[in-house]
């Protein structure tokens, strides 16, 4: 090892799912959007001037954050635009509590990427475990903290939590900035965005990429005060002012103006997930009460990860997670009706 290598900071990264190529698999492992995303972005694409793309982007996204507030019916000034809710989430996590003394709260079983960028910015944390239901426990979130991170509904779990849950654990940290991770809110959760109005310290994070099918573009936003948004946009523009690209602008503008396709494919997803469950269900799986677009399910007798790898072996991706407590579980997200149908075809023939 170098000197130079010696002084560097090492840190573990967040692992993604598998993006394997294969011509005839069934991709499960992302919870992706299974549909196309609104006819009216395809049409936008064909016809777009190229010229433009010459120029810089405008640096506030106006176009898509004025589209987003209006949306949301809320103000300009309450909306931050990012290159997917997980640079949304790491500008929060820098600006809020990047320099804490005490230790941020979110739970030990949630989304793998907060414990990352707690290491990476240098930031304490501990994680409150969730009960036995993987249900959250309000009251570890009482004490002195430096800030608290909520995704409902869960990941990996898909389970929600009522407003009134994450209301409460607001009203016991008016001095802490407390983030409501809602990427997946739009297939069952009640969302946190009523409390945007009554305390200056709740930021609600969202993504295009689950319900809105546009993960490619990579799209994400935020809604608080403006003066979380402020603190945002400032730490935005010490290291990168032009985020979002031109393409995602007019794309997630575009995007919102269709909600009755919106509405179409949301409902599409949840009427599959529904089926699924039974599906599952009478293959010996237990399923956890899903608001998401993913089930999250255990065999009554066979161990998970040999379920995750034959499936592999037969090009069906799912997502296995070897961690404390969830690893006798999959996550599967919710495809479309015939994929979800050759999963169960494959899961009989693998459980015998």
């Amino acid at each position: 090892m170098g000197n130079w290598e010696k002084s560097l900071k090492s840190v573990e990264p967040y692992v993604p799912g598998e993006q394997p190529s294969f011509t005839d698999m069934i991709k499960l492992n992302t919870n992706e959007n299974p549909y196309p995303p609104a006819p009216g972005v395809k049409k936008l694409l064909r016809e777009i001037d190229t010229d433009m793309l010459r120029r810089y982007p405008k640096v506030d996204s106006e176009e898509l954050a004025k589209g987003l507030a209006e949306e949301y019916g809320t103000d300009f000034r309450n909306v931050f635009v990012g290159v997917g809710s997980d640079d949304v989430l790491g500008t929060a996590f820098l600006t809020f509590f990047k320099g804490k003394k005490v230790p941020i709260l979110f739970p030990d079983v949630t989304y793998s990427f907060y414990p990352v960028w707690a290491r990476l910015y240098d930031i304490p944390f501990e994680t409150p475990a969730l009960d036995e239901n993987f249900r959250l426990v309000k009251e570890d979130y009482y004490k002195p903290n430096g800030g608290v991170v909520i995704a409902n509904p869960n990941a990996p779990t898909s389970i929600a939590e009522p407003v009134s849950v994450i209301e409460d654990i607001v009203k016991h940290n008016p001095d802490s900035v407390v983030i409501v991770d809602e990427a997946y809110v739009d297939f069952g959760g009640e969302t946190a965005l009523g409390l945007v109005g009554k305390y200056d310290n709740v930021l609600v994070v969202r993504t295009f990429s689950k319900s809105r099918s546009m993960a490619g573009l990579r799209i994400g936003f935020a809604i608080g005060s403006p003066k979380l948004i402020a603190f945002m946009t400032a730490i935005k523009n010490c290291y990168n002012s032009y985020t979002m690209n031109t393409l995602s602008i007019l794309c997630g503008a575009e995007c919102l103006k269709d909600r009755a396709y919106f509405k179409e494919s949301v409902d599409r997803i949840v009427n599959t997930r529904e089926k699924a469950v039974k599906g599952l269900e009478e293959l010996g799986f237990k399923v956890l009460d899903s608001s998401a677009n993913f089930l999250f399910a255990t065999h009554k007798s066979v161990k998970a990860r040999e379920i995750f790898n034959k499936l592999k072996e037969k090009h069906i991706f799912v997502r296995y997670f070897a961690k404390p407590r969830i690893d006798n579980y999959l996550r599967i997200t919710v495809g479309t009706d015939a994929e979800m149908e050759k999963l169960c075809a494959a899961l009989k023939e693998i459980l015998g």
